[in-house]
């Protein structure tokens, strides 16, 4: 259990809100809680960009965003368009929602030029982003997973996220496992969706994620200093 140091865990976190009923005190309080806690990045809808870059400006914390989010079905000028506005408001972490359908229907040339045109307006403006495709494992076959994985890193992404906890279900280690199995150590995997508690996140990442994405960091955190305490 503590391979990982306090801090390690901490930076394997993605604090995160996307309620849609999200204010911007709201966005304050996570934003003061990644500093606190020394999370790796936050992550907000689009809209909130701007308050959290201005809130995290000077600290080690890393403001992402999501695009297409959360069905994915947004047409690629659209998802272009969302993307390049992030990008331009400060965002540094785009986890960006493939079109489920499109993989499902195996229309890889659609997906490579879609990939292609939104990496692309982001890698342009931010050499150091970070972009996680999201691939909603929930609503996907095994071999659509091995697919979706594969399309994400032939077009230059840094992660595959099984979820955007919005569908009909959330990370499983099996499905970390076979994202993981797939992308070796090309890509990071990103476990989301349903991960509320310390023993949760460690069997994510004992399962081969490299990064949590939860709306649940300070809790885990306190159950880690709680569970280090008895030792």
């Amino acid at each position: 259990m503590f391979r990982l140091t306090k801090q390690e865990l901490a930076r394997m976190i993605d604090h995160t809100l996307l309620r849609p009923e999200a204010v911007s005190g709201d966005i304050v309080k996570l934003c003061e809680e990644a500093v606190e806690n020394l999370f790796g990045a936050v992550c907000v809808n689009p809209a909130y960009v701007p308050p959290a870059v201005r809130e995290l400006e000077g600290t080690n914390v890393r403001v992402g965003t999501v695009i297409g989010f959360p069905l994915g079905a947004t047409n690629t000028a659209g998802k272009v368009a969302e993307a390049g506005r992030a990008v331009s408001d400060g965002a540094a972490e785009f986890d960006v929602v493939i079109n489920i359908g499109a993989l499902k229907d195996r229309e890889t040339a659609y997906l490579e030029r879609e990939f292609g045109d939104v990496i692309g307006i982001i890698r342009k403006a931010r050499p150091d982003a970070v972009v996680k495709v999201i691939l909603e494992t929930a609503l996907l076959t095994d071999a659509e997973k091995v697919l979706g994985c594969r399309l994400a890193a032939d077009c230059g992404a840094d992660m595959v996220k099984t979820s955007t906890g919005f569908g009909p279900g959330g990370a499983t280690e099996d499905d970390v496992r076979l994202l993981r199995s797939v992308v070796g150590d090309r890509l990071g995997v990103k476990a989301a969706g349903g991960i509320r508690d310390l023993e949760t996140a460690l069997q994510m990442i004992a399962a081969g994620a490299s990064r949590i994405g939860t709306s649940s960091g300070v809790k885990i955190m306190q159950e880690w200093s709680e569970a280090k305490a008895m030792v």
